[in-house]
């Protein structure tokens, strides 16, 4: 399995196209943007996209997936039902950022939550729930890699002035649901770079063990 990053979107979004050699598929988690790059590249190697994953609603993380349900029906979208509001108002949450464009809404194929059972391959996607940024925050957890979404940044964590964002529930997420998984995990978050989870249990001020 391999993981390439590709930073997509007027945020600068962490897309991350994850690929499995001996299944020729592959999975993306938040399409930020540069849908055609990313499916020309994939498709000149063979590989075959299973599904894209939405780590939670915010329009940085899903602006490449207008018009996907009508272009790539074969492809389908996947984000827990609870940020289906960002999605509805992803027009007036531009606004707030000083961008204005049309966009088109994404339309998901089917929300999930930690009971939906996901693969790459033979590799299982384990889903958990880390509500805080958003309602429906979700981290993915594949092997030895955590891909975070706004959850766990290095050394930092996410914004909870949003909305819908909790900051007493997002440390809980962290706590209860990162905090708790082996220490050599790679952190792959939605914005910045990756970290190892032993240097945010020790260091990152917001989270540290004591």
């Amino acid at each position: 399995m391999e993981i390439k990053k590709q930073i997509t979107g007027p945020l600068g979004v962490n897309t991350y196209i994850i690929t499995d050699s001996l299944s020729k598929e592959a999975v993306i988690i938040d399409l930020g943007g540069d849908f055609d790059t990313i499916y020309e590249e994939l498709t000149n190697k063979g590989y075959k996209i299973k599904f894209i994953l939405n780590t939670h609603g915010h329009f940085d993380h899903v602006l490449g997936e207008g018009g996907l349900n009508e272009t790539h029906p074969e492809i389908p979208i996947y984000m827990h039902k609870d940020d289906e509001y960002h999605l509805n108002n992803i027009e007036k949450e531009l606004k707030i950022f000083g961008i204005n464009q049309n966009v088109q809404k994404p339309q998901i194929t089917e929300y999930i939550d930690e009971n939906s059972k996901l693969s790459i391959g033979e590799n299982e996607i384990k889903i958990l729930h880390t509500p805080g940024h958003s309602k429906g925050s979700l981290s993915y957890l594949i092997g030895d890699y955590l891909f975070s979404g706004d959850t766990l940044f290095y050394m930092s964590i996410g914004r909870t002035d949003f909305i819908d964002g909790d900051y007493d529930e997002l440390i809980n997420s962290i706590r209860t649901k990162i905090l708790t998984l082996d220490d050599k995990t790679t952190i792959y978050p939605g914005h910045g770079p990756e970290t190892m989870l032993y240097k945010e249990k020790n260091f990152n001020q917001y989270v540290k063990i004591m």
